[in-house]
């Protein structure tokens, strides 16, 4: 299970932010669609790296997952069956910052739709 408070890097905290400048996504929306388009690649989370989780924007994990909570943690779960609490939400953080990448050059919500629509075909 994930931790009640979750935080990403201030890297990715900033990259969110400016996202959200361009198309009006929230962060924890845009974290939501980063998350999945990682795991949808082959990024795989390496636990023996520390990850750092310095961000300021700490939120309950309710907010950052919303509707997609227990999808997330089952595949969480599934593709990291030996960790727990603390190392988790660090694979949570490292998809979101591997998936952000995708995202950040997007100026519009239609940018993020389409690529979106363009990426299940």
């Amino acid at each position: 299970m994930l931790p009640n408070r979750m935080q990403l890097s201030r890297t990715v905290e900033e990259q969110l932010k400016k996202l959200k400048g361009y198309t009006g996504v929230t962060p924890n929306v845009s974290a939501r669609i980063a998350f999945f388009r990682s795991i949808e690649s082959d990024f795989r989370y390496d636990p023996a790296t520390e990850y750092a989780t310095n961000g300021s924007l700490t939120l309950d994990k309710i907010t950052w997952l919303g509707r997609t909570q227990e999808m997330t943690e089952l595949l969480l779960k599934h593709t990291y069956p030996d960790l727990e609490g603390k190392q988790l939400q660090q694979a949570w953080a490292a998809h979101v910052e591997h998936g952000v990448g995708n995202l950040r050059n997007f100026r519009t919500l239609r940018d993020i739709s389409a690529y979106s629509i363009k990426s299940k075909v």
